[in-house]
């Protein structure tokens, strides 16, 4: 299978299965009635943030590329390149990516403090200063209090995006400032397609695919070159072999999470597990099947660790052996 390439959403210029939302929100700045604040909620991967640069590019004077969709704007265009080159001045970016491109843990208070002072100042060449948050869930508290704070004072000509996939854990006072724009999985065939054109897969794969991002197509694209397949065949291995576990494909899996690209392996992997784990306690349980605490405990496990892996800098080994074995108790239960 050749490599999928994920295409950062500045570069993207189609949106597919969104057509509510874009007519949504041209009909509001179409009437004049246009919020200076958009919290853009849906599961991960259904082209929040691939809208937020659409509807940018069209703010900051793109002009109309029917071809590409309700808000689109054709790649060509000069407002397309300079969002695509990051080097428009009314456009500002928080993101997790820090200055030397490496992925941070949250957005820092610091950068959610360049919002106040980017929207104090007029266009410089654009109709509208435009500010997108990527994700908003990324935000810690103090750069969630320094976001309220330009919410509270709504700049003249000035229009933020807020992704988030969880917005219920942003503050309600942020929820309630903004106006909320909802974006939805697609159906599984209907992002199976979509995957099929856009990475080397095959049907079957694509629709395995579709099904573990929940048609989030572009979730689905990360899975794909994530090797998500291979990944979710050593899992169903794995299970299928409890309460016996193959110790050197254990050591393989745990060597595979050493370093930068590790906390990816591990984040997949645990994701794979728990996903598995669900989908057969929840089969079960519709059998009739019992007991199954052991196995809902195990599925808890396996949520928990990535978590206090990440906020305590724990190390990645322990916590699959840790899961591992805890498996292994539920299949003997």
């Amino acid at each position: 299978m050749a490599e999928t390439q994920v295409t950062h959403p500045r570069e993207v210029f189609q949106l597919h299965g969104q057509d509510g939302a874009e007519a949504a929100f041209e009909e509001a700045r179409a009437r004049g009635r246009l919020h200076h604040a958009w919290l853009l909620t849906g599961p991960e991967g259904v082209g929040k943030a691939t809208f937020a640069y659409r509807a940018a590019r069209r703010l900051l004077g793109a002009a109309p590329a029917p071809a590409y969709g309700e808000l689109g704007s054709a790649p060509d265009h000069p407002v397309s390149r300079q969002v695509a080159a990051r080097s428009h001045p009314d456009l500002l970016v928080l993101e997790r990516e820090g200055p030397d491109g490496k992925p941070r843990k949250v957005i820092p208070v610091e950068d959610a403090r360049r919002l106040a002072e980017f929207f104090s100042k007029s266009p410089a060449s654009a109709p509208h200063r435009v500010a997108i948050i990527d994700a908003a869930d990324d935000l810690n508290v103090n750069a969630a209090n320094a976001i309220l704070k330009t919410l509270e004072e709504p700049p003249p000509r000035g229009v933020l995006f807020m992704v988030s996939h969880s917005p219920g854990r942003l503050l309600p006072t942020i929820r309630s400032r903004c106006r909320r724009l909802a974006f939805h999985a697609l159906e599984l065939e209907e992002a199976a397609d979509f995957v099929s054109r856009h990475a080397d897969v095959n049907p079957e794969e694509a629709l395995r695919l579709s099904r573990m991002s929940g048609g989030a197509p572009g979730r689905a694209l990360s899975l794909a070159a994530s090797k998500a397949i291979s990944v979710d065949d050593i899992v169903r291995e794995l299970l299928a072999e409890l309460p016996q576990v193959d110790e050197t494909r254990a050591l393989s899996l745990a060597e595979s999470f050493r370093g930068g690209e590790g906390a990816q392996a591990f984040q997949l992997l645990f994701e794979r597990l728990s996903d598995r784990v669900h989908a057969m306690v929840s089969d079960r349980a519709q059998q009739g099947i019992r007991p199954l605490d052991r196995w809902a405990q195990a599925w808890e496990t396996l949520q928990r660790l990535p978590r206090e892996v990440e906020a305590l800098n724990l190390d990645r080994a322990d916590a699959l052996f840790a899961a591992l074995s805890e498996l292994k108790q539920a299949a003997q239960a």
